[in-house]
């Protein structure tokens, strides 16, 4: 029986993180930990969490012994983690009841990697609409750089393959989980389950919604595209040489929106 490490790295957020363990406590599928490293919070935050899971053999918390930032903090998760199988949870969002069971239910030999669809709520947790983008991906296809976030929450993954990368670059204070699956993806195959397993919090301190660390974010991505390039002896894409080229998501954007439209325009 698979043990699944649930990770999360925590930062001031104990106000959300109550839902979100909820959540958790609630699987059906029980042979997990949680394993949560907290980024030294300015609040209180650590302090309630200690108090809430005391009790609870499963859960592991942790604390940075300075701000860190998010890259290291999840690396250090994963570190922490016993478990065969890993999955991030933002402490801002939640589980399906079966999300555990259903992921381990689709993991084999060969499969290295399971993610699924999940919501999107807004900031009440109140489902919205499910995800448009999330889809099964070719596996090994040395152009895929997942900029249309095919891949996604919930994505969950084995350490044994994680241990065969590099790991999460720990300098990143963004696109980090973006690092973590081009890293998986050059190392197995992919499998995605198209269920809804995870409610993704729109809100206005969500991270990922702070517009003055976008040009960050897209700074670490093109980053981190260029790393994996690299890893796979790409020097040019699309006839183009990759360090001749400023904004890599963009690029690769519109040049595969503009294939899949020749292929629905043929085929379709």
């Amino acid at each position: 029986m698979l043990k699944f490490s649930i990770l999360i790295a925590h930062y001031n957020n104990y106000h959300y993180f109550t839902e979100c363990y909820e959540s958790i406590l609630k699987q059906t599928y029980q042979n997990y930990e949680i394993v949560l490293v907290d980024d030294c919070s300015s609040d209180d935050s650590y302090q309630k969490i200690i108090e809430l899971t005391k009790d609870n053999p499963k859960v592991k918390v942790f604390k940075n012994e300075e701000n860190s930032g998010v890259g290291l903090t999840k690396k250090r998760c994963i570190d922490l983690a016993s478990g065969e199988i890993c999955g991030f949870v933002d402490p801002d969002d939640t589980l399906a009841e079966n999300a555990l069971q259903i992921i381990i239910e689709n993991y084999t030999k060969n499969i290295i990697a399971v993610y699924s669809q999940f919501y999107e709520c807004d900031a009440n947790l109140k489902p919205i609409k499910i995800f448009p983008h999330s889809r099964a991906i070719k596996n090994g296809d040395k152009m895929f750089f997942n900029v249309f976030f095919e891949a996604t929450h919930f994505f969950t993954f084995k350490k044994e393959a994680y241990n065969k990368t590099s790991g999460i670059n720990d300098k990143l204070t963004s696109a980090v989980d973006q690092d973590l699956y081009l890293k998986l993806y050059e190392k197995g195959d992919f499998k995605f389950v198209k269920v809804p397993l995870y409610y993704y919090r729109i809100h206005k301190k969500g991270v990922s919604q702070e517009s003055s660390k976008k040009e960050k974010l897209h700074k670490n991505w093109h980053q981190t595209i260029l790393d994996s390039a690299k890893r796979r002896n790409i020097d040019y894409l699309y006839g183009k040489k990759i360090t001749d080229i400023e904004n890599l998501p963009g690029f690769l954007k519109v040049k595969q929106n503009n294939i899949f439209k020749k292929i629905q325009r043929k085929f379709l």
